[in-house]
């Protein structure tokens, strides 16, 4: 199918961006690199009358260090992160996550702005953004605010990102020397949706857990942060028992529905052993 008519806007910056939302209505949609809206489009799922392109907008796109955290322009594409040596050596969890994002085609123009504010649970980066401790810069008409990751994410394909405002950046705290991390990803073939998957970031004290944060794709109809998982790790040494609680707690947050990738039983299950080799992976890296 072809998308129904829709007259294409152009802004030069944030503000046109914005005056363009407010002007337009709930009838316009931003199009950042195109891959979530516009197959939706095709099929009649969206109708939007007008489209804002962001892709001309200058500042939108970039990584930088400031200070202790890393600030990530929301029209930075996902073969941007890959090769940034930057997060590379700071936040290598975001990287290994963007490897496993659809495929090289998709990761050039793919943007990591528009898979956040989609807010599709089968997309990788809200769970990452929760393992990561993200927060998001949303930029209206009255101004800039600062979200945090954990608890942007309300449910499929909504977020706290109002129709009048943009998602311009994502800051991320840079984590401390030492930290493990890692995303385990189960699918069925390159480029598709995740069946299960799960984000970690551990720091570790010795030989125990110091602090840890636990996150799921695809398993409910938003990202989850498995709380009760995270709990039950502090204090705790990475054996074989702590893996098996750990997963057996972020398994109970589970809502998955059922699909072609499996049903909810089997999906389930495979949160918790993406969990379980998610937690022994981060550990090895906490090794080296």
């Amino acid at each position: 199918m072809t998308p129904a008519a829709f007259e294409y806007h152009a802004p030069r910056s944030v503000a046109d961006a914005i005056r363009l939302l407010g002007e337009l209505g709930p009838d316009a949609k931003l199009l950042a690199g195109g891959h979530s809206l516009l197959p939706m489009m095709k099929l009649r799922f969206a109708t939007p009358t007008h489209l804002i392109d962001l892709g001309k907008v200058p500042g939108l796109r970039g990584i930088r260090q400031v200070g202790d955290a890393i600030h990530i322009g929301a029209m930075t594409t996902e073969n941007d992160l890959l090769t940034s040596a930057l997060l590379a050596d700071k936040l290598p969890l975001l990287v290994e996550g963007a490897g496993w994002i659809a495929d090289p085609q998709v990761r050039y123009k793919g943007t990591i702005g528009g898979d956040i504010s989609h807010g599709d649970p089968g997309n990788d980066h809200p769970a990452l953004m929760l393992a990561l401790d993200a927060s998001f810069v949303l930029a209206g008409a009255q101004g800039e605010r600062v979200v945090k990751a954990d608890g942007y994410f309300l449910g499929m394909y909504s977020t706290l990102l109002e129709p009048d405002e943009i998602l311009s950046e994502i800051r991320i705290p840079i984590p401390p020397p030492g930290t493990g991390w890692s995303y385990q990803k189960l699918k069925r073939k390159t480029g598709d949706f995740a069946t299960a998957a799960t984000a970690v970031q551990l720091q570790m004290d010795g030989a125990k857990v110091a602090s840890v944060r636990i996150a799921l794709t695809n398993a409910a109809s938003t990202a989850l942060r498995a709380n009760d998982a995270e709990q039950s790790l502090i204090g705790q040494s990475i054996d074989n028992a702590s893996l098996a609680e750990a997963a057996r707690l972020a398994m109970a947050i589970c809502d998955p529905t059922a699909d072609q990738r499996g049903d909810a039983e089997y999906k389930v299950a495979m949160c918790g052993e993406m969990t379980r080799r998610a937690l022994q992976a981060a550990w090895a890296r906490t090794q080296h």
